[in-house]
């Protein structure tokens, strides 16, 4: 069977009237997911506010699409994340989708895990999403609103020497399930999206590997891999009036892959 490192994409992107010209802001928009969702917000017709600490592919991709804006942001620190949104705050008055995205996936074995690098995963992989979500919730017009969640896969299927890691995407649904009861009454809806291996160019760089590859064909119901944009697409729909029935769900967007 025909496993290519890149995949045709099938079928046309809908077109969600109520994106056009809302303010998105996006986690880790310079490459992969990110990236992907930032050119599918833009397309349709949005204004994309995005960070990562890829200087260089940020500028790149800001280049590349007139109408999205990028800042280097260090997720780790509370005060860039709270200049990064009162920036935006300034230039459009009001923030309509946020994506939470950003995150790392070290493999780190329990005998090497130190408390230190445990809190480092934390900083980086959780805690902004508290801080934004916080920041950003009060700029969110009701009814208009939406704020999605990277978890992964990864939390179903635990595999191991990722423990810390996993620990973060289980921590991220529950707080998207609180976080849509609390917000629920401001209009703003909450949702997870978990997607599962997904090619992005580190992870064909990195992970995948003729093993990986068998192990996709074996556990997905369909055996294509998954491309970025196909995940960017399911945020989309989270962030659009498409889905206004949807909140404080987590989405497996993972073609079905065997969990037990």
């Amino acid at each position: 069977m025909k496993f290519p490192e890149e995949w045709d994409i099938f079928g046309a992107v809908p077109i969600y009237a109520d994106l056009k010209h809302k303010v998105v802001l996006l986690t880790g928009g310079a490459n992969g997911i990110g990236a992907a969702s930032v050119r599918l917000f833009r397309e349709q017709g949005a204004r994309v506010y995005f960070c990562d600490r890829d200087r260089a592919a940020g500028q790149a991709l800001e280049k590349e699409l007139p109408g999205t804006n990028f800042s280097l942001v260090d997720l780790t620190r509370e005060k860039e994340i709270l200049r990064w949104v009162e920036s935006v705050k300034t230039a459009e008055g009001k923030i309509h989708v946020l994506v939470n995205n950003a995150a790392i996936d070290p493999r780190i074995p329990l005998s090497d895990l130190t408390a230190e690098k445990v809190d480092a995963l934390f900083a980086i992989n959780l805690r902004p999403f508290f801080i934004l979500a916080r920041a950003c919730a009060p700029l969110m017009p009701p009814g208009e609103s939406a704020m999605i969640n990277l978890s992964s896969i990864t939390f179903h299927i635990a595999p191991a020497e990722m423990c810390a890691y996993v620990a973060t995407k289980a921590a991220i649904i529950g707080f998207t399930r609180s976080l849509a009861r609390e917000l629920g009454s401001a209009g703003i809806r909450v949702n997870t999206v978990s997607p599962g291996w997904t090619m992005t160019e580190r992870q064909l760089r990195e992970y995948v590997t003729a093993a990986t590859r068998k192990l996709i064909r074996k556990s997905q119901c369909t055996p294509d891999p998954i491309q970025p944009q196909e995940i960017g697409e399911v945020i989309l729909f989270l962030a659009s009036d498409a889905s206004r029935a949807v909140t404080g769900q987590e989405i497996l967007a993972d073609r079905g892959w065997a969990h037990s």
